[in-house]
Order: C-alpha cells, then sequence, then structure tokens
C-alpha cells in the first residue's frame, strides 16, 4: 500500500493503491493546490473550532456567504464579502464540517482570495463558517448550511449577442458545450432610465434565437439572462446586467468622394471619401465594404472609427457601402458607385488589340513584354449597361491570351469593352485583396459583329445662309444605334436650278464632326440636305430633309444699301450728342477769371485803390483810335489842413467815384444826400509828388482779363509813389502855411475791343 499526505494536511485524503487512479488523484490533487493558496489542518484533532467561539454574525462584518457546485468538477466553490471597514491585510478562516462523516477542514489565513473551492461529500449536509479577524476581540463570521447535490448551480450564459432592428430586439445566447444541462432561460429588460423590470420574463429556448419586441428604437435597455432551473441545475444566477444601446436608423452622409492619380503608379488611382454620421444616437463606429463591380472575390469589410478612409485601387468599377455600428444595431448603409475610369486608346496603335473568333471565343493581345515583370492578370469584358464578367489567368510566355469559353455569348452590334489588369502575386492569380492588389494597364473596345447604322444624325439645321455658302448643324447618332465603328458622316445636297433640273453631291465629314460649312454654292439657288453614318459594313438610313436657300446678289446688295442707311440715321440722330461729349472731353472749355482763385487772394487797401482807379474807366462810343482827357477839376484845401486829414478827402472822392459807377451800372432812382452836400474843392498840383501815368505804364491792361500777377507788378511800383507824395505834403505842412492844390487825372480811357467792355452801362461812367 503507498501512502501519502498532501502539503495542504488533507488527513481525509489518501491515495489509493491502484495504479490506475493515480493519474485521477494527482489532478485532483494539483486542482486543490491550485485553488488553495492558504494552509489547511483538520480540525477534528485540533479543535481549531473553540478558537472562533467568540465570533458573532454582525450586520456590518462578513456576510453574503454562499456556496455553490458545477458539474464538470467534484469541488464547490464558496463566496462571501468583506465586512464594512475591511482591510486588504485582513486574514480569513473558512471551516467546512460535515459530523457523519467527522469531517472537518480548516482553511486558515486566506488574504488574497474571497473565493475558496473546498472538496465534501456530495450525499451528506454541511455546514461551512467564515471568520474575519478571528483572533481579535472584534470578530465576525458568516454561516451557510446545505446539501451538496443541492446546491448545483448552471453559470451564467458564456456569450451572448444582441441585434435591434424595426422597434424589436434578438438575443443570441450560448453556454459553454459542456454545460448542456441548460435547455431553457429567461430574459428580462428595462429602458435604461426605468427602474422597473419587464414583467413578466420571457421564456426562451436554448439554442434558439430569442427576440423582443415592441421596444422604442430611440431608447437604451438593461437586459439580464437566467437559467431555468430543473433537476441538474438546482442554482440558476442572473447574469451581468447587459447595455444595448438605441438602434441606428440614420444613414451615413456621404460629404467628398474623389480621386487622384498617384504619380509614377500608373493603372492605379487614390480613392478619398470622408461622411457624417448626423443622428444623435451614439455609435462605435463604422463599416466600409468594398468590392468589384464584376463579382469578383473578395470583398473587403474595413472597421474604422474616423468618418473618412483612402483607398489605392485599379480603373475597374467598384461597389461601397459605409454603415455605422454600435453594441447592438448598424444602420442603414449609404451606397456609392467607383466608376470605371476610361483610358481611351487610340485605334491606330492600341495597347490593347481584340481578336474575336466566335461568340464564345476571343483572343487579348497586348503591345508591351510585361511577362518580364507580371505573370498573373485578370480581363474584364462588358457590354454598356450590364455587369463586367471577369477571368484570371497565369501568362509567363506569351504577350496574349485565348478566353475561351465565355460564360456568356457574345451578341452581334453590341459593343463591348475590354480591360485588363496585372497583379504582383506568383503564387495565386486570384485577388487577395481589394486595396492595393492590382494595376489597370488598358482598355479597348471591340464588337463580335458590326453593321451598319439603323438611324440617322437628328436635329439638322441650316444657319449663317449667304450667297454661296451655308453652315450645317446635327445631333449625332445614338451609340445603340450605329452598331459598329462609326467612320463618319455623309451629307448628301441636291442642288434646285431656276430651270427645273438638279444636281446631288455628297461630302463625307469625320465622325467627330456636328457642324460642317458648304461653300461655292450658287447664289439665290434652294438646296435640300441629308446626312447619313457609315461604319465597316456600310452606309445608314438617311435623316430626314431640310430645305435652304442662298441669298440673291440683288438681296445682297439691298442689304448693304441699307445698312448704310442705317448707320447714317443713327449718326444724324445721336451725332451732335457724340461731338458734345467728345468735345467735353478732349477740349474743356476755358474758366473764368472773375471765378478763379487769383481774383480771389486779391488782399490789402492798394490793391483796392488800384482797382478803383481802374473800375470807372469811361468809354465813349466805343472809338479806339482817340485818346480822351476829361476835364481837370481843383480843390483848394485850407492851408490850416491838417495833412491826417488827406486821406479822408481822398477816401470821400473814391466814394464819389464809386457811387457814381454804382448808379451807371445799377439804375438809381434818387441821388444821396452825399453827393448835393460835397464842398466844392479846388486843388493844386503838387509837382514834387510823383505820379503814375496809368496810359504810359508798362502795366497798361490790353483786354478784360488780367491776372494776380499783373496786380502784384503794378502795387509795387505804386507804393513808392504815394510814400513820397505823404512826406513831402507833410513837410510843407510844417514850414509854411501854403495853399495845397491837388490835381489829378481823374479818368485815362483805355479803349479796347474786347467784347467783354461792351457794354452800354460801362460807356456811361462818370
Amino acid at each position: 500500500m503507498v501512502g501519502c499526505r498532501f502539503q495542504l494536511d488533507f488527513s481525509h485524503l489518501k491515495c489509493s493503491s491502484h495504479i490506475s487512479m493515480l493519474g485521477l488523484i494527482l489532478a485532483s490533487c494539483a486542482s486543490l493546490v491550485s485553488y488553495v493558496q492558504a494552509s489547511s489542518v483538520n480540525c477534528m484533532s485540533k479543535n481549531i473550532s473553540s478558537k472562533y467561539q467568540h465570533c458573532e454574525i454582525q450586520p456590518g462584518g462578513v456576510h453574503a456567504l454562499d456556496c455553490f457546485g458545477e458539474h464538470h468538477t467534484h469541488f464547490k466553490t464558496c463566496k462571501w464579502k468583506p465586512g464594512n471597514g475591511s482591510k486588504p491585510e485582513n486574514l480569513y478562516t473558512l471551516i467546512v464540517q460535515q459530523p457523519i462523516k467527522k469531517l472537518c477542514e480548516a482553511y486558515i489565513n486566506i488574504t488574497e482570495f474571497i473565493t475558496k473551492r473546498i472538496k465534501v461529500f456530495e450525499r451528506h449536509h454541511m455546514t461551512v463558517e467564515v471568520f474575519e479577524n478571528g483572533e481579535s476581540t472584534n470578530c465576525t463570521k458568516a454561516v451557510f448550511s446545505a446539501s451538496p447535490k443541492n446546491i448545483m448551480r448552471c453559470a451564467a450564459p458564456h456569450d451572448v449577442t444582441f441585434s435591434r432592428h424595426s422597434g424589436g430586439l434578438a438575443l443570441n445566447v450560448s453556454w459553454l458545450q459542456d454545460r448542456t444541462r441548460i435547455l431553457f432561460y429567461w430574459v428580462r429588460y428595462k429602458a435604461r432610465s426605468s427602474p422597473l423590470w419587464s414583467e413578466p420574463l420571457l421564456r426562451c429556448e436554448k439554442g434558439q434565437r430569442c427576440k423582443v419586441e415592441n421596444l422604442t428604437s430611440s431608447l437604451e435597455y438593461n437586459v439580464q439572462i437566467q437559467c431555468v432551473t430543473n433537476n441538474k441545475c438546482s442554482q440558476c444566477v442572473w447574469s451581468d446586467v447587459y447595455t444595448v444601446q438605441a438602434e441606428l436608423t440614420t444613414q451615413p452622409v456621404v460629404e467628398h468622394l474623389g480621386e487622384t492619380d498617384i504619380a509614377n503608379r500608373n493603372g492605379q488611382r487614390q480613392i478619398s471619401l470622408t461622411w457624417t454620421f448626423p443622428a444623435k444616437e451614439p455609435n462605435e463606429g463604422y463599416h466600409v465594404t468594398v468590392w468589384k463591380a464584376s463579382g469578383e472575390e473578395p470583398s473587403a469589410r474595413m472597421k474604422t472609427t474616423e468618418p473618412a478612409i483612402r483607398l489605392i485601387l485599379s480603373y475597374s468599377a467598384y461597389y461601397l457601402n459605409i454603415s455605422a455600428f454600435n453594441n447592438a444595431s448598424t444602420s442603414p448603409a449609404v451606397s456609392r458607385i467607383i466608376p470605371e475610369q476610361e483610358d481611351e486608346t487610340s485605334m491606330d496603335d492600341p495597347k490593347l488589340n481584340v481578336e474575336v473568333h466566335s461568340d464564345t471565343s476571343f483572343t487579348i493581345y497586348w503591345k508591351d513584354n510585361l511577362i518580364q515583370k507580371y505573370v498573373c492578370y485578370s480581363a474584364e469584358w462588358t457590354k454598356k449597361g450590364h455587369k463586367a464578367a471577369h477571368m484570371s489567368f497565369y501568362q509567363n510566355e506569351e504577350n496574349h491570351r485565348t478566353i475561351s469559353p465565355l460564360p456568356e455569348p457574345l451578341e452581334p452590334y453590341k459593343r463591348y469593352s475590354v480591360t485588363l489588369h496585372t497583379r504582383p502575386y506568383k503564387d495565386t492569380c486570384n485577388m487577395k485583396h481589394i486595396n492595393n492588389s492590382e494595376s489597370t494597364y488598358g482598355t479597348t473596345q471591340f464588337y463580335f459583329m458590326e453593321g451598319s447604322p439603323v438611324s440617322a444624325p437628328t436635329n439638322i439645321g441650316s444657319f449663317n445662309v449667304s450667297l454661296h455658302s451655308a453652315v450645317l448643324q446635327w445631333s449625332p447618332i445614338p451609340e445603340e444605334d450605329v452598331r459598329g465603328f462609326l467612320l463618319g458622316y455623309i451629307i448628301h445636297y441636291t442642288e434646285y436650278h431656276h430651270t427645273g433640273t438638279s444636281v446631288e453631291s455628297n461630302i463625307t465629314v469625320d465622325p467627330a464632326f456636328s457642324t460642317y460649312e458648304l461653300e461655292d454654292l450658287e447664289s439665290g439657288t434652294a438646296y435640300k440636305v441629308q446626312l447619313s453614318g457609315f461604319t465597316e459594313a456600310g452606309e445608314g438610313v438617311l435623316s430626314s430633309e431640310i430645305l435652304f436657300k442662298t441669298d440673291n446678289k440683288e438681296y445682297s446688295y439691298l442689304g448693304s444699301v441699307i445698312s448704310v442707311f442705317a448707320v447714317l440715321a443713327i449718326v444724324l440722330i445721336f451725332g451732335s450728342q457724340i461731338i458734345k461729349r467728345a468735345k467735353l472731353l478732349l477740349w474743356p472749355s476755358i474758366p473764368n477769371p472773375g471765378k478763379s482763385n487769383a481774383m480771389q487772394k486779391i488782399e490789402g487797401a492798394r490793391e483796392l485803390e488800384l482797382l478803383a482807379s481802374i473800375s470807372p474807366l469811361k468809354v465813349e462810343e466805343w472809338e479806339t483810335s482817340s485818346l480822351q482827357i476829361v476835364e481837370r477839376e481843383e480843390i483848394m484845401i485850407p492851408a490850416s489842413t491838417s495833412p491826417s486829414t488827406l486821406p479822408l478827402l481822398h477816401a470821400l472822392e473814391d466814394q464819389e467815384d464809386q457811387s457814381e459807377m454804382t448808379c451807371d451800372w445799377i439804375p438809381c432812382d434818387t441821388v444821396t444826400a452825399t453827393d448835393d452836400n460835397l464842398p466844392d474843392v479846388t486843388t493844386e498840383t503838387n509837382s514834387d509828388v510823383p505820379r503814375t501815368d496809368l496810359q504810359s505804364s508798362t502795366f497798361a491792361f490790353p483786354s478784360g482779363y488780367t491776372t494776380i500777377e499783373m496786380f502784384q507788378q503794378v502795387t509795387t511800383r505804386a507804393a513808392p509813389a504815394n510814400s513820397a507824395a505823404t512826406q513831402a505834403v507833410e513837410t510843407e505842412t510844417e514850414d509854411k502855411d501854403l495853399t495845397v492844390v491837388m490835381s489829378r487825372l481823374d479818368y485815362v480811357g483805355q479803349f479796347s475791343t474786347s467784347p467783354i467792355l461792351h457794354n452800354e452801362g460801362f460807356s456811361n461812367i462818370l
């Protein structure tokens, strides 16, 4: 007999002598050691229970002790919750007793876990106690008592997925494979903001899809799941609370979809895509699905948290879907088509060429020696408006490939396009992924069988008809009616003469033209025009006819005459206004000197005095050949007159002259009292006082215009003379009493032919 005792000191656990049971025992022992970190002792021999007799059950102490078993193991699991105010360094002791079997096992100094696994006898009642701080005075305990066979517990689900759609919530619940005793389960739910769970509970069958109806799409819900108890599962616990997010019902909105060529990478393009999600429902990200329009596998589904993505694709057509998602729903997808980028090739020197053998076979030829770099290719062919067919192939010897048999036979008179892609693979030519997987080499078009056009150009019209020419315009033939490669248009026109004869002619024009000018036509002649298109199979049907007539010579000359008269009439009607405007722009009018800035700057008494002597010039009968000197008046000034009064006399005389001049320019009805009471004073000329002779002065004004510059020169020369005269008068007054004789030449008439002086009022001065 081989006996052994484990380090955990299980006195009741003996190893069997049978070699066949050794592995099972070691496995059980290893399992026990892995779960029990603290030491265990046989409490029957050491009477450990008496050490914890002072511990009591208290509301704030250790509590919620629960033990249960699981079907996949013989051990039981015990769990508890620490007391209020417990510390991480607190010690726990777990004692398991089965009195009938005299089993008493103690697990002491438990610090790391609040869960322990124990081994008991299944058919006998057991009692479990847990002690917190057992050796201190504030020791607390919790007690659990049950039959081991009645505490079999089925755990919560292993995996739960949710799917919301159209106001419903579908659940897919699964447990671990070895927990097959669960047949049904309960589901309860509530709105996240609601305190109450739904009533009654929803009963669902394991393995079947469970669905909750009549939910509000915009609300979040809480869900819990619990198995239904049976004789194999006496205990079922509620799962953790699952939060199910609101249902996404709004599509993303594509803001930008653009493509750019990639430098130094022929046959590839970069697709940039950005979008927004306008809904308020929270989402965890976006699913972007891309696949080829030809249906070639695989399709790529990418997950991104940002509303933007960039792809490197070939020139083929692609389909693209974008949808938002959260933990329970996926929004409706927004779809976009990435169109094929046409790579039109010249028909004279194409990169690709197609030779059709039958309606189920054709050969693709490519110009460049691609086999030095690529061995994997893909061909796509399609007719307009239909889904493309595709075929991948391996070619490392020749620059051509025969595609046969075709999935569908080629149709006559239908235009097909074929595209060749290269792939950088060596092991397999099937496409491995969508993004950056292939490059487009080239595209060309072909017909299995060509025919002549079944329709003609439309909307034919003529304009700019002259004596010998007319311009024709038309709309091209629709592609589906051409039934081949259009090689050009034929213009049929018939010339009808006045004699009743006609001449038919035709002209061939390029297929790219939609207008053409007919030249060398006869004037005053009627023409009929019809158009048709042609292919290699021949000419198509004629269009409907149009008629036009070239202009007559007489009408042409009459039109020229009418044009000339129209121009003259316009000139006569609007010519004066045009001339006036031109004159204002080219020859501006001479400004009035009286309103100039120069006249406004005249200041000072001497300038005004000079103006006063010039202004009353008397002109009689506008004779320019004679000079008139007005009668001299002498005013006698007493000897006792003070020299200071002389300026007053001068001012009085000036005032009299101005009054007379004013009455001459402006009619006066009465004579002022000043004029009647003026004394008659005789003056003598003082020979020593220098005088300014206006007639002999170099500053005589030859016309009615003057400038400030002239007045300044006169003022400069007149100032010394006036000063000398004043000094002479003062000297003579002091030395002796004498009679001062002042004489003056009242007016000197200087006559001018200026039109400004042609005024009758001005001739009556004085």
